[in-house]
């Protein structure tokens, strides 16, 4: 039998503490059932638009408190018509401690978001789904390159 070795390894303290994940706006828009859910009819075009927010909150107990919001908003359209509507707002509440200014900012636009994505798309999936239409699947999306793209067109408009 082989011997086995043993190594303690202390692991390192990650500096965001996730206190919760929450809805904090849900809404599924079917307009124009049953119509809309007649087969046969050509394929729909979608819009998906994604707006990310963050905000330090006041509170005397934890100066480090964050709150990084993730909105996904898609629009089926057939025909000019609007098929259904769905949209999310899934925040987490986060303690961010021993990070420089600028790397809480990309810590909030990017990593956090990119932490909420798989539940906000599943909640979405589940109502289209619920709503009559065929399973909804959102590609991943790069935060990271957003972010990069915001950041460029914020320095930008700062040179202009």
């Amino acid at each position: 039998m082989a011997e086995q070795t043993r190594v303690d390894v202390e692991l390192p303290v990650l500096p965001v503490q996730v206190h919760a994940q929450y809805v904090k706006d849900f809404s599924f828009e079917n307009p124009n059932a049953p119509d809309s859910l007649r087969a046969g009819a050509g394929r729909p075009d979608m819009d998906v638009n994604i707006v990310l927010d963050a905000a330090k909150i006041n509170d005397e107990s934890n100066p480090d408190l964050y709150e990084s919001s993730l909105k996904l908003t898609v629009r089926s359209l057939r025909d000019g018509a609007p098929l259904f509507i769905a949209e999310i707002v899934y925040a987490a509440l986060v303690t961010v401690k021993d990070i420089p200014g600028p790397q809480i900012k990309s810590l909030l636009y990017v990593d956090i978001p990119q932490m909420l994505f798989p539940f906000a798309r599943q909640m979405l999936a589940s109502a289209v789904s619920n709503g009559g239409f065929p399973p909804l699947l959102l590609t991943p999306i790069d935060f990271r390159a957003m972010y990069a793209n915001s950041a460029k067109k914020d320095a930008d408009g700062l040179a202009a």
